[in-house]
Formats: C-alpha cells, structure tokens, sequence
C-alpha cells in the first residue's frame, strides 16, 4: 500500500487539549447531539490581541471589525463584547445587527456592510452605526431614510473597486463590491450632496484574493483617492482594507505539497483515484494533457492572520515610495480591519457520530456520519483538513483497526450528492460506530454558514422516551445541570404573563392581561404607531427567533478545557 496523503490540521494549545479530553467530548455529544460545534470563546480574544500588536508595532491607530458571517455563535459574539482591548463588529445582514446589538455592542462599534435590503439599511440609520456603502444608489437610499425619519447623520464610508498601478501595470481583480475609481467624481458630488444626512469618514476596497501585491495596490489607491477628498474639501479618516486575512490549516506543508502532486497525478491517470468518482477539484485530463485550475483553499498558509496584515502594512507602495504603514501613519490616517476566519482561528470544532462503516462496490470503505455535507462546510469552501478519531470507551481496538486506511465521509441524507468530503480521507485506523470524528477549527464560515433555517429544528430520537425536539433535550439537559429552572408539568397559556398597568378609562376591575375573545367578537386590532417606529412600509424586522444566536441552541460554548 502507498504511504497514507495526511492532511493533519493544526492545533494549537487550546483546542488540542479539547481534543484529548475524548470522555468530555463523548458526553458532550451524548447529551446535545451530533453534529456538535463546540466553541473556544477565549481563543477569539487572543486573536484579537495579535491583531492589535500589529497596529501597535505599526503605530496606527483603528479598529479591529470581526467579520460576523464567519460565525453565529453567541459566545463568540459576547466574547469579543467584554474584551478589555476594544472590538467591533462587521454585520452583513438585518439579523446580524440584532444581533450584535443584543450581545453588548454599541452603535460606534458596529459597521454595516454588504448587500442591504431597506430594513438593515433602516435599522443601521435607526441605530447610528457606520455604513460601508457600495454604490450611489445605496448612497441616496440611505440619505432619504435618514430624512424620511428625521435621523441624525449617518457615519458613511465608501467602498472602491478596480484599482491599477502605473509602470509595469498591475490590475486589482474585478470585484462585484464597491464603486470603480473611475466613477470616483460622480460619487464624491453625491456624497457632497447628501452632506446634511451623512458624515463621510473615508474609503474601503473588499478583494477577494490571498496576492499582497493586488492588496497593496488598492490600499495605496485609498491612500490617494483620500488625498483627493480633502483637496474637495472633505475631512476623510479612515482606510478600511477588508478581509481576506486567511488562516493556516495545516501542521505540514509537506503533507500540502505532496497530497496536491498526487491528486494532479490521480486526474492524469498516473494513479488510482482518490476522489468520489475522480472529482479533480477544478483540475481535468483532455486528449493527455491537463487543463483547468486547482480549486483549493491554501491550506497550508505560514503568513496567514495578523502576519498577512503585517506583510501587508510592511509592503512598499507602488507609486509613494515608502510602506503602506508610513503612508498611513503620516497622514493620520486610521486603519480599519474586518477579520473573519482569521479572528476565529483555533476557535472551535465539530463532532459528528460514526453510524455506519462499510464496504462500496469497488470495495473502497465508506464511513457515514451523523451528520450532512451543510453540517461540515470544509468541502464547500474547499478546505481540505483531516478529521480526528475520538474513539468511545470500550471500542474494539483489534491489530487491523490500528493501520491507516483510507475511507470516505459520507452524511446521512438520502442524496447520492451528501458527501462530507469528495476525497479519500485517510485515518490512523478505521473508526468504528459510535466512535466521533471531531473536524477542527470549523469555526470559521464551516459550521453554520450554510445552515437552513427550516431544517434547523432537527428531531433527536430517544429510544425509551420517544422523539423529542433537539429543543427540549438541551434543555433537560440545563435543568440537571442547575443552568435553568425547571417548569410545572403542566402550563396554563398565559400563565406567567404580567399583566399590563391600569390606563385611563379602564373600568375598576380588570380581567386577565390577555382576555379571549368571546366567540363572533372580532379580535381588538393593534393601535397604529408613528412612522419612526417602524421601518420602511411598515414591516417590522424578523422576530427574536430569527436572530443569528438564536438559532443553533446546539452549540457549546467553552471557554478552556485542561
């Protein structure tokens, strides 16, 4: 047999040690179900310092945005809300504003960002965060909104695309975010003409690239296109460069190097496949010769999270002469970042139970899971990371059980599609059922970013009680723990409801605070509320349920486990 294609992740101190605690992790699994995702909050709070060192170590002065659609988790969120050194938030979506709202974050560390439907760009004005606007019609849509409801000034920056370097020309890639600099004039008079309804703070760029050398074009573009608005006459302050940190996967780059060889090998035909049904990741043989490109995240990245930003700030500018940190720095400019994957680096993991080990046709192993392919994101963002076995006490441990084998990881939908992962993974020995597979460092865009909503509610079996929601298992499991209060057997509706205080023209005896409605009797209609209640057309924003954090009850936070 070949040598084992290891793609072991890396863990650092915090997680690794979570991981070899297998009876907690068990029990865990045991009582809340699988898949699990359970969380470091602590870990978010380190990455955040690493990030604020390399502003110190610069000079510069900023804030440090966390990227919330990286990730739901409550803990994570209310985490970086208590930490000592000063966080942000980067919200894409109405929920997630309600959702850093709800977990402590004021209004000045809040930005919004990203595509906005008139409900988050009304609740954004509404709550006086910062908007990273994308275009001259988000730009006018905002302005009347904060004049349809007398609001005060909006803080605004403008997000740019398409930037180029003189010389030897080197083009930003295209983006489907920001305002093209070209259009820079059209812009900045719209902005000239909205000034009564927003404060113009400065400019941006979103690129989705891992090439320090497109970012530092775009950054040094900012750099000028700020020095532009103040010849206008404009007080611009801030430089928000995005994203796009990254984070390293893997412990072995040789591991990297050798198992994208032999895949490439694998799709000529040189080897036997090591794909469900030769997938090549983007990669394809025609007539002989090999075509296409390797869709992969990099998983193997020694300059990743806050010492890309540092390679970055340490860049030379095309065109200023100097590094993009002085460039910064002698201007007194601030420098904005909106980490995602990277500020959850090492945050967290994800267990799923093995519910089955067989043979396919062609004899290779199959090992499904209790879980679906929208449960693990690594194969739908392309990171290829092997998972760690977390044997259960007392499983068979024969000879052959030791070797390493390579198996695939399938879910437990009825779709020939439910692939956990399209590669063969290969294991230091075969799982057995009941055994956990736990998925490091998901917590970055891999644990709930393709969670459906209407799946959510997944019913978990009990074999001597029947089936109960997932819902009501965790909640038993708070009880016994003494974290909530247990209920009557049996509740009233309305029971517990507080009545509401006696208004004019309320008769001396009341009856219950929520009366029903005698039969034919029409139900009382809600009294209408001014405008400046409501958002636009008088749609309210979704409910509490709909939340972020509310959503996905089923995962742990833990701070450190010894």
């Amino acid at each position: 047999m070949d040598l084992p294609l290891y793609l072991e992740p890396r863990l650092d101190t915090r997680l690794a040690s979570l991981l070899e605690a297998t009876g907690f992790l068990h029990a865990l699994a045991g009582g809340l179900g699988s898949p699990l995702n359970v969380v470091l909050p602590d870990q978010i709070a380190e990455n955040l310092a690493r990030f604020r060192a390399v502003y110190r170590r610069h000079h510069l002065s900023g804030e440090v945005f966390f990227a919330h659609k990286a990730n739901r988790s409550s803990a994570l969120v209310r985490r970086l809300a208590a930490t000592d050194v000063g966080a942000g938030m980067d919200v894409a979506s109405l929920g997630e504003l309600q959702h850093a709202l709800g977990a402590g974050f004021t209004s000045g560390q809040i930005m919004a960002t990203g595509p906005k439907s008139p409900e988050f760009l009304w609740l954004a004005a509404r709550s006086g965060v910062a908007v990273n606007v994308d275009g001259r019609g988000e730009l006018d849509d905002l302005a009347a909104v904060v004049r349809r409801y007398d609001l005060p000034r909006v803080r605004i920056l403008l997000r740019l695309s398409s930037f180029s370097s003189p010389g030897v020309r080197l083009l930003t890639r295209m983006s489907q975010f920001g305002t093209p600099v070209g259009e820079l004039d059209a812009l900045l008079k719209a902005v000239e003409r909205h000034q009564d309804a927003v404060d113009f703070m400065g400019v941006g760029y979103h690129l989705d690239t891992t090439s320090i050398a497109e970012k530092a074009v775009a950054l040094e573009g900012c750099v000028l296109v700020m020095n532009e608005c103040r010849s206008r006459g404009l007080e611009p302050r801030v430089i928000d460069v995005g994203g796009g940190f990254g984070v390293n996967c893997l412990s072995d780059g040789g591991q990297w190097d050798r198992y994208t060889t032999e895949l490439t090998q694998a799709v000529m035909g040189n080897r036997e496949a090591l794909t469900w049904g030769r997938h090549g990741y983007g990669l394809r043989c025609e007539a002989g010769t090999l075509r296409g490109g390797l869709g992969l995240y990099p998983a193997h990245r020694p300059v990743a999270g806050e010492r890309y930003l540092d390679a970055l700030l340490s860049h030379p500018a095309p065109l200023l002469g100097r590094t993009l940190a002085a460039a910064l720095l002698e201007s007194l400019y601030d420098l904005y970042t909106e980490p995602g994957r990277a500020l959850v680096d090492q945050c967290g993991l994800t267990l799923a139970r093995v519910l089955e080990v067989r043979r396919t046709e062609d004899g290779d192993r199959m090992v499904r899971l209790e879980a679906n392919a929208d449960d693990i994101g690594l194969e739908e963002h392309a990171v290829l990371m092997d998972p760690v076995v977390i044997p259960r006490a007392g499983t068979r441990d024969a000879a052959t059980d030791r070797e390493p084998i390579g198996v695939y990881l399938t879910g437990n939908l009825c779709l020939e599609t439910d692939l956990i992962t399209r590669r063969m993974v290969f294991l230091p020995r075969l799982p057995q059922p009941g055994d956990l597979l736990g998925f490091a460092n998901t917590a970055g865009y891999c644990m709930d970013f393709s969670a459906d909503p209407g799946r959510e509610r997944v019913q978990a079996c009990d074999a001597r009680r029947g089936t109960r929601d997932r819902a009501q298992v965790m909640r038993s499991v708070r009880v016994r723990a003494g974290l909530e209060p247990s209920r009557p057997s049996w509740h009233a509706p309305g029971a517990g409801r507080r009545a509401r205080s006696p208004r004019p023209g309320d008769g001396a005896v009341r009856g219950p605070a929520h009366p029903t409605p005698a039969p034919n009797r029409p139900r009382p209609q809600p009294q209408s509320r001014p405008d400046s209640a409501h958002p636009p057309d008088h749609r309210r924003p979704p409910a509490r349920h709909n939340r972020p954090g509310d959503r996905h009850p089923h995962r742990a936070g833990i701070r450190h486990h010894a």
